[in-house]
């Protein structure tokens, strides 16, 4: 007698992507819970997590490979154990974005600033024009920049972030968006590289306050936080920044059932690409296609090493 009901296979129409940062500097993803958030809404995801819409061909592969334990004579397989342990999973997102860029390309993903007057031209956009500072009440969703929200249009795109420093290591606020290893001489890197960006859809010119469509990966700007406008982004083949992300994706089944693969530390595995696909008209689609290597964890209820949980909920 079986202990659980068996049901069909999942019959699924597309699979959903969802991404959400990593701490760089303490090596620590976000990790998703299966029992408290699997039956979310998929047009809601809890946060940190992003929802990056649907993606097409995903594919995994599992790099792990099993050996035998030999003994005996003649030798005879005794036991098996495991003497690697890997993961890979590609696919093609159907929509372009900051963040759909910055994971399809796995380095850095650099904001083209608004360039000030008479500014070299550069490979990835010249000196920017002087950053705005971010007043107090500001949040999320809504920047307080007083007299200087004039200086902004409906439908821009801002970056958000500190200047640069000169610090070294990780820079960007909420997502790490590159590693610096030499002092650089640019005030406005960080916000050139930073992953807090949104786009305006509203401006209030008798307060000066900034309304942006979806909220900033980094919540709230922290003191000495300043804006910047942005004309579009810009990536690189060939810079060294790997991008680390964690990752959830769900095949919602035609009963309700899911399937939810957890990847917690996914690095990009190839440099930028895109593929084409026949459109309708005689065009084609230009998609973003990313494929990622996953990296271990510790699973804290019994120690082992995991690259991805795969959870079945609602069955």
């Amino acid at each position: 007698m079986s202990v659980v009901t068996e049901v069909m296979a999942p019959v699924v129409e597309r699979v959903r992507a969802y991404f959400a940062p990593v701490n760089r500097a303490a090596m620590q993803p976000t990790i998703f819970d299966p029992a408290q958030e699997g039956g979310f809404a998929l047009s809601a995801p809890p946060a940190p997590w992003v929802d990056l819409g649907w993606i097409r061909g995903f594919a995994r592969k599992s790099g792990t490979k099993v050996e035998p334990v030999l003994a005996g004579a003649p030798l005879t397989a005794q036991m098996q154990v495991r003497t690697e342990i890997g993961a890979t999973v590609g696919f093609a997102f159907e929509s372009w974005g900051k963040l759909q860029l910055a994971l399809s390309c796995g380095t850095q993903q650099m904001n083209v600033l608004k360039t000030a007057s008479g500014a070299a031209m550069e490979g990835s956009g010249g000196a920017g024009v002087s950053a705005v500072p971010v007043g107090t009440g500001s949040t999320a969703t809504v920047l307080q920049l007083g007299a200087a929200a004039s200086a902004f249009s409906v439908g821009e795109l801002v970056a958000v972030d500190v200047d640069y420093a000169g610090a070294m290591g990780f820079v960007g606020s909420g997502v790490s968006g590159a590693y610096v290893r030499t002092a650089l001489t640019d005030v406005d890197y960080v916000r050139r590289v930073t992953l807090n960006v949104g786009r305006i859809s509203a401006i209030n010119t008798t307060t000066g306050a900034l309304t942006l469509e979806s909220a900033l990966v980094a919540g709230a700007p922290a003191s000495g936080m300043k804006v910047s406008g942005v004309v579009g982004f810009c990536d690189r083949e060939g810079s060294s920044f790997f991008q680390e992300w964690s990752a959830v994706f769900v095949a919602e089944g035609q009963q309700g059932a899911r399937v939810v693969w957890h990847y917690p530390r996914l690095q990009a595995m190839s440099g930028i690409a895109e593929s084409f696909d026949k459109a309708a008209g005689g065009f084609e689609a230009v998609r973003l296609a990313a494929s990622f290597r996953a990296l271990p964890v510790k699973d804290p209820v019994d120690g082992e090493t995991v690259v991805c949980f795969r959870s079945y909920v609602g069955g």
